[in-house]
């Protein structure tokens, strides 16, 4: 999993350091305030035959859903989070089957339709039947109580009850949308190139806009605006002045755009690649993908009854639900999904071979990484513990400890941490021996070749307990693995022996490797802050000299100090005259690096030898935080508050929580050909964008990944566990008491 290649930083002073979304600040408050804010997800309903065509769909005021389809009326039947439902024929109005409708609207919340013969409901006692004149219109707009006007290809009919009609007929091109305007008793009428209005009192059909490549319409009555969504952006007209410019917008996820839906405040756009809101304030949420929707192709949007926003694409219906959370109420979600889904053997684990996203269709896999995930996981735990004394914190606490434990005994290298072990016969990777080993024990494999990844997670889930455990025997049982470990690179001369007796590629400490390296490559920065911290750490909690000896050994004759103490913004490529695993190691910024910095901050910062080095662990940390706060994440800067400062980007680690998806399966994300995001040159960083993109619309990733890679190709294959994703930052924020509590109104 390890791979490292720390590079030259990219970062332009002019930068704003945060995210249009919500800007980074440069003074926080010292603790957030856990009070509810807004989660969304979503739940989805598909249809089950592929030549079904949906249409459009509507909700009464009972939340009633129906989608009218190429085979009649269909409506929702089951579905829940990440399990979908799907869209069925309604048959709830047994009479309505052999309707043959045609259109379907809202007339006072409630349902009206419209098929060969009729205009007709089944509220007000199913007492309105209106005869309409047409074979089949497929678009109603109701009007006052008793007006509708309907359409049909080019074909336009107006009545009033039974008792007025008017008759018209677009020139060329055929109707594409219906509005009423309460206020006045007109409607307008919307082609691929014009608006018209039609006055049911003058009887008069008018033209009231004409341009190109109209899509849908609607109406802002708050801004007296119709807004029009188009192949090439959206545009606002006011309804008074039929003489003023058309107000364009392109800044925008995408510009073909298919239907649009204003809800309070905040407009809705359907497109052809997904959909997106944008607020008053010019906020937009992007909804891309089957995290949010069954495809991205969308027809039409709606708003639910109980404030869901629901959107009709080629392949199905998508609601997008809201509730009010506090982030312990989003953790205590979270803790249910890792122990329901993503133990294996104690370890936490990803959810694999899902087939189609389903997660009871997927199955626990190996991870080269499995004592890192876990430590992280561990470390969560822990801080919960601390923070709630909760007896089941403590339970997984013991349970991933064994099985950290058991990386080590289960091979036979005295001290030396597996990557991961499987019961014998079910990894295929064994035809790989310089990985996979059958163990001594029976009918179990385990995999060599551990780096330096795991090395800094264990060290840190080990400090972290031995600091935290309530009882004598697991914090002795923390403080035994960490000098199993560090006792191991002792005997070693600072490597990772593996099974053949040499060094694994990346468990490497030695001055011989680190100093080998230039300056500026970042290995020789990140494996001297690791080792210093993994040595204070195993002296602090064992007094053994022999780590603090090791320790000052480095700092005074090998330059470990200097080399951890290197600016980070000076890390970067290896000049000509390297040697090639120099040049290799720093081709480009890898953000595995980012993770084993802050996880050994821990236990380079809280058990530094002494004040002095304290105060320039603090100045490293604090430099390379600085770097980091573009990507706004979320535990970089939860960690940061180690360091006590006044100022840290509080805000960017709860705008993390709180956007963080509550699907984590690893669906596939497009964000390239997005208009509303401002890029920068290509860069040794791989900085795409001025701005982060919030979590929800962006791959499912854990700390070590690239948080401005802008596409993926997921697929729905992976649920990745929430355990070191979220709430290791979410708990260790608890423990620092940067997050308080939850606010109970």
């Amino acid at each position: 999993m390890h791979r490292l290649f720390p590079v030259y930083l990219l970062i332009i002073s002019s930068l704003v350091f945060g995210c249009d979304i919500e800007p980074s600040t440069s003074t926080t408050p010292t603790q957030h305030l856990d009070k509810a804010f807004e989660q969304e997800f979503a739940i989805k309903f598909e249809k089950t035959d592929p030549a079904l065509s949906l249409k459009h769909l509507e909700t009464d005021r009972n939340g009633d859903i129906q989608v009218l389809t190429s085979a009649g009326l269909y409506h929702c039947q089951g579905g829940q989070f990440l399990y979908p439902g799907e869209l069925v024929p309604y048959r709830r109005h047994r009479p309505m089957t052999d309707m043959e409708i045609s259109a379907l609207s809202i007339q006072a919340e409630q349902f009206t339709y419209a098929n060969q013969e009729a205009i007709f409901s089944n509220a007000w006692a199913a007492s309105r039947y209106y005869l309409h004149g047409l074979e089949a219109p497929n678009l109603i707009s109701a009007g006052s109580d008793h007006s509708f006007l309907l359409a049909q290809g080019a074909d336009l009919v107006w009545i009033n009850g039974n008792e007025s009609r008017w008759e018209g007929k677009l020139s060329e091109q055929a109707v594409l949308g219906l509005l009423s305007y309460p206020q006045t008793g007109d409607f307008f009428i919307l082609s691929s190139d014009q608006i018209l209005r039609f006055s049911p009192k003058e009887q008069q059909l008018q033209v009231f806009h004409e341009g190109e490549d109209f899509r849908a319409f609607a109406l802002d009555p708050s801004r007296e605006v119709l807004v029009i969504a188009t192949k090439r952006g959206y545009f606002t007209i006011s309804l008074d002045d039929t003489q003023q410019s058309p107000t364009w917008q392109k800044a925008l996820p995408h510009l073909d755009l298919t239907a649009v839906h204003i809800s309070d405040d905040t407009y809705w756009f359907g497109s052809q690649k997904g959909a997106f809101s944008l607020s008053k304030q010019g906020k937009i949420k992007y909804y891309h993908g089957k995290r949010w929707l069954v495809d991205n192709e969308v027809v039409a949007i709606r708003s639910g009854s109980t404030g869901e926003t629901l959107i009709l694409t080629k392949s199905g219906l998508s609601q997008i639900h809201r509730r009010h959370w506090t982030l312990a109420d989003k953790a205590a979600f979270y803790d249910k999904q890792v122990r329901a889904r993503h133990i294996r053997y104690g370890f936490n684990a990803s959810l694999a071979a899902l087939e189609n996203g389903n997660p009871s269709s997927g199955y626990l896999v190996d991870s080269d990484n499995d004592g890192l995930w876990t430590a992280m996981y561990l470390g969560g735990e822990a801080f919960r513990y601390a923070v709630t004394q909760a007896a089941d914190a403590l339970a997984n606490c013991e349970e991933s400890l064994a099985a950290m434990e058991r990386l080590y005994s289960i091979n036979p290298v005295p001290g030396f941490p597996s990557r991961s072990f499987e019961r014998h016969g079910y990894i295929e990777q064994l035809a790989n021996p310089d990985r996979w080993h059958h163990a001594p024990a029976p009918r179990w494999d385990w995999k060599g070749t551990t780096s330096s990844d795991e090395a800094i997670g264990h060290m840190f889930a080990f400090g972290v307990l031995a600091e935290l455990a309530p009882s004598p025997a697991l914090k002795d049982k923390a403080i035994e693995l960490m000098d199993t470990l560090m006792s191991h690179l002792i005997r070693h001369d600072l490597y990772l022996i593996d099974y053949d007796g040499k060094p694994t590629t990346w468990g490497r400490w030695n001055p011989e490797y680190v100093n080998a390296r230039p300056k500026m490559v970042g290995d020789r920065k990140l494996n001297s802050s690791n080792l210093i911290g993994m040595l204070q750490t195993a002296y602090h909690f064992t007094q053994k000299e022999k780590y603090k000896e090791t320790a000052y050994e480095l700092i005074e004759e090998h330059g470990y100090l200097d080399n951890l103490l290197f600016p980070m913004e000076k890390v970067g490529p290896a000049p000509e005259d390297a040697d090639d695993w120099s040049k290799m190691l720093s081709e480009e910024w890898n953000h595995s690096d980012d993770e084993m910095y802050f996880l050994g901050y821990w236990g380079l910062y809280r058990y530094a030898f002494t004040d002095s080095l304290r105060t320039l662990y603090h100045k490293a940390i604090l430099e390379h935080w600085e770097i980091e706060r573009p990507e706004k994440e979320g535990l970089w800067n939860i960690f940061t508050a180690i360091l006590k400062v006044d100022s840290f980007d509080l805000s960017n680690a709860i705008w993390y929580l709180q956007e963080y998806p509550m699907d984590l399966i690893d669906w596939t994300t497009e964000n390239s050909h997005r208009q509303d995001i401002q890029r920068v040159d290509p860069n040794f960083r791989n900085q795409t964008t001025v701005a982060v993109l919030p979590p929800g619309e962006t791959k499912i990733a854990r700390h070590n990944a690239n948080r401005f890679r802008l596409d993926s190709n997921g697929r729905g294959r992976t649920e990745y566990s929430a355990g070191d994703i979220w709430l290791l930052p979410y708990w260790m924020g608890r423990y620092l008491e940067v997050i308080s509590p939850p606010i109970i109104p």
